[in-house]
């Protein structure tokens, strides 16, 4: 295994148990009195603020290389940000969170197929097998089932799984300019003006308390869990994130963000005792599964058949 292998599976891991906790922060806001863009707002902004120092250190003399890099600085905050920000809090109007969920994890699917038509290589058979099983893994642990399917929530959770292809495609680009973190920051700053102008117009509705809320099963000030959900689930998951997909590759590391409501259902049952069913244990299986397949596929696929400039990144101008 590649030595970089290792670190990045680290890495990616990391930003998926940290994502999923964000799940139990917003709910506590939104329990509270809070509306989901007052959440959405104040943890983008916030995470873009905790890396404006590190991102102006770390850019020192090299803003050129934020120039040059604008592409897949507008990609991570309108798309990867901002538009899979508003496509999925627009999409629950319509849907339940976790069909909308399931339909924005289709992001790693999306991937697979847009290199396929940008290369015309056909995936191998067991990427393809292993993107079956971890979709299936993930309506289990999502618990889809019984829900109407309503066509504007689908098409709108259909964005949201644009802006998280989005995401593994910028943040996987292995010879981009930007350190991660000033990529993170950056990309943050961008999708908090967009989702600003959102919240500003109406579009993004802002309602926020300074009560306590419940966390965990205790009452906490307010703060706490805002300073948690901007620390860890937002500056922390997408700075680790662009880590492991700059070792692992778009599309390995997108496949392994599957892992991200497998950990949300971790937490839950840590913080707040409720154990997941016998399908969502199932469901956690098939998408580990389904990831390995998909890793066994890009082993089985000849090197010369692979487009990296497509498949580990934003293919260069």
């Amino acid at each position: 295994m590649h030595p970089r292998r290792p670190l990045g599976l680290a890495f990616a891991l990391t930003s998926a148990a940290t994502f999923g906790v964000s799940g139990i922060l917003a709910a506590s806001l939104l329990e509270a009195g809070w509306s989901s863009g007052a959440v959405t707002l104040v943890r983008i902004a916030g995470g873009a603020l905790v890396l404006l120092a590190p991102t102006l250190w770390l850019l020192r003399g090299r803003w050129g290389a934020v120039l040059r890099s604008w592409r897949e600085v507008l990609v991570l905050g309108l798309l990867a940000v901002a538009l899979c920000q508003l496509a999925f809090f627009s999409a629950v109007a319509y849907i339940s969170p976790a069909l909308a969920l399931l339909i924005e994890f289709l992001g790693p699917v999306l991937l697979v197929a847009v290199t396929w038509l940008a290369t015309r290589r056909a995936p191998a058979l067991l990427t393809i097998v292993g993107a079956l099983v971890a979709l299936v893994g993930l309506a289990l642990v999502s618990g889809v089932g019984g829900t109407a399917l309503h066509p504007v929530g689908v098409l709108l959770a259909l964005g949201a799984a644009v802006g998280n292809a989005a995401y593994w495609a910028a943040a996987s680009k292995a010879d981009s300019e930007l350190p991660p973190i000033a990529l993170a920051g950056l990309g943050l700053a961008v999708g908090a003006i967009v989702l600003g102008i959102a919240s500003a117009t109406g579009l993004l509705p802002f309602v926020a308390t300074t009560g306590p809320v419940e966390l965990a099963g205790s009452t906490v000030p307010m703060w706490v869990a805002v300073a948690l959900l901007i620390l860890v689930a937002t500056a922390a998951a997408y700075t680790l994130g662009i880590l492991g997909a700059r070792r692992l590759g778009a599309t390995l590391a997108s496949f392994v963000g599957y892992a991200e409501p497998m950990f949300g259902i971790l937490w839950t049952a840590l913080l707040l005792a409720l154990l997941p069913s016998g399908m969502q244990w199932v469901g956690a299986a098939a998408i580990i599964a389904g990831v390995v397949l998909v890793k066994l596929g890009q082993i089985d696929r000849p090197r010369a058949s692979r487009s990296p400039a497509i498949v580990e990144g934003i293919p260069s101008p």
